[in-house]
């Protein structure tokens, strides 16, 4: 099933979906996480927190999550918050997946989703989610390549339909391009406001921030991490 789902055209991620070839350890994690946490989209629930077997107080969605520390931070610091988790990247699934394992199995907070965002986006009821974080997207630096960027006005749109009023969508990067291009794209957008009042405010990491690799690397080549967050009015 997953395969199949993988193989068709998707509207929004244009990234790899395969590195390098797991190691069978790797693949009996990333199945066992699988089996227990993955979001089928075969119903809408009217109430996203039945989602989880422990009662939560607030759903958030983290897109792209890359090698789940951000998640993995998130799950252990918020445990009464659902947390869902995409990544149609697989060597990403399974770094989270091996990471879950050693930490002594899935926690009752997480669900994850490993295929393209738009469409678990689309299948969300309506105000369901609480916050959405997009951490270090693509950049897709080249110009003729930007259309690809997962910040457009579609999405946004898809945002701001399941966002709770006052909800939260908080994006980072390192691109100044990129950190411009959601700037403009929010602030032409009704139901975002950036929530911003000095310099401070977009260049301090956010509360708990844990730091990830793609950071990390952004700041040994003399990159400035930007991080922005826009309030669903």
């Amino acid at each position: 099933m997953a395969e199949e789902r993988r193989k068709r055209a998707t509207e929004a991620f244009f990234g790899r979906r395969h590195g390098k070839r797991l190691r069978p350890r790797q693949t009996a994690a990333l199945t066992a996480l699988l089996d227990k946490a993955l979001v089928s989209l075969d119903q809408r629930p009217t109430d996203l927190t039945v989602l989880f077997p422990e009662p939560v107080e607030e759903v958030r969605l983290e897109i792209g999550f890359g090698g789940g520390e951000h998640l993995l931070n998130g799950l252990a610091r918020h445990p009464r918050v659902g947390f869902i988790g995409v990544e149609p990247f697989v060597n990403g699934m399974a770094k989270l997946a091996a990471a879950v394992e050693e930490s002594g199995g899935v926690p009752a907070n997480l669900r994850v989703y490993d295929d393209d965002a738009t469409a678990l986006l689309d299948w969300l009821p309506e105000a369901s989610i609480d916050g959405i974080d997009l951490l270090y997207p693509d950049p897709w630096p080249k110009k003729k390549h930007w259309k690809r960027r997962f910040v457009n006005r579609m999405n946004l749109d898809r945002f701001a339909r399941v966002l709770k009023s006052g909800g939260r969508f908080r994006f980072a990067s390192d691109i100044d391009t990129y950190v411009d291009w959601t700037l403009l794209k929010c602030d032409v957008h009704s139901a975002f406001r950036w929530q911003a009042q000095s310099a401070d405010d977009w260049r301090r990491p956010y509360d708990g921030w844990p730091g990830t690799r793609y950071e990390a690397k952004a700041i040994r080549e003399g990159r400035t991490p930007a991080y922005l967050t826009f309030l669903r009015v």
